[in-house]
């Protein structure tokens, strides 16, 4: 049990760290920005399971909020759900169509919205992580998938949540696509060096537990390292 609790808290210390480094600034956000946690998040759910995994993505901002003595505004607690989401879609595995409800909710609120109808073709960035489903074992469309359904969960938020203007949607396009595929790129890199380390820890035998973490997700990064190394 020690151990198993001791490989937890390492993946959310490094979570709690990752947070404090800024990546980029959110638009509709005051003082709100992405971080590199944004990279890890997706990889919580594959290393922890679905349900350990959400929760531990939600717990790690909640605890980041009360170490900054911040408040819970609207802003902030939306934030806690997109990077979830995007950690569900990466540990499902069995039941991963099923993720395809929530990019399909996604556009059909977004396009149902006054200012989203006048920029509905934003929403078609939602229809990536349904194409992504297709290639179960890629982990760089798993990686793909789970960032973009991050994108959907907080875009229709914000939209319904502050009323950004259809000006404002349409002038994201360019800037989304590079974010997204930066996070993309993350996303695989922290995946593939952290089971690494896991996977070098686990030969030994003090900490054999994380063995379990590095099978957990093994077919993905060996079909990755098959295909496109």
């Amino acid at each position: 049990m020690k151990r198993k609790v001791f490989s937890l808290v390492l993946l959310l210390g490094i979570g709690i760290m990752a947070l404090q480094i800024p990546f980029s600034v959110l638009v509709g956000g005051e003082n709100q920005h992405f971080s590199l946690f944004d990279f890890m998040a997706p990889s919580l759910g594959g290393f922890l399971g679905p349900f350990v995994g959400v929760i531990s993505v939600i717990g790690i901002k909640v605890v980041n909020v009360l170490i900054h003595k911040g408040s819970f505004d609207m802003v902030t607690i939306i934030r806690l759900f997109p990077l979830a989401a995007g950690a569900l879609y990466f540990s499902l595995k069995k039941y991963r169509p099923l993720m395809a409800i929530i990019p399909v909710a996604a556009i059909i609120l977004f396009v149902a919205h006054p200012e989203g109808r006048a920029a509905w073709y934003y929403s078609l960035y939602w229809l990536i992580p349904i194409v992504a489903l297709f290639a179960r074992k890629s982990l760089v469309f798993t990686a793909l998938g789970s960032t973009f359904t991050a994108h959907a969960v907080g875009g229709v938020a914000f939209l319904y949540a502050f009323n950004l203007p259809a000006a404002a949607w349409i002038a994201l396009i360019p800037v989304v696509f590079v974010e997204r595929m930066i996070f993309t790129a993350g996303v695989v890199v922290f995946y593939l060096v952290t089971n690494s380390a896991l996977a070098k820890l686990s030969t030994f035998p003090r900490f054999s537990v994380v063995s379990r973490l590095v099978n957990h997700n093994y077919v993905l990064s060996s079909t990755f390292f098959k295909k496109f190394v």
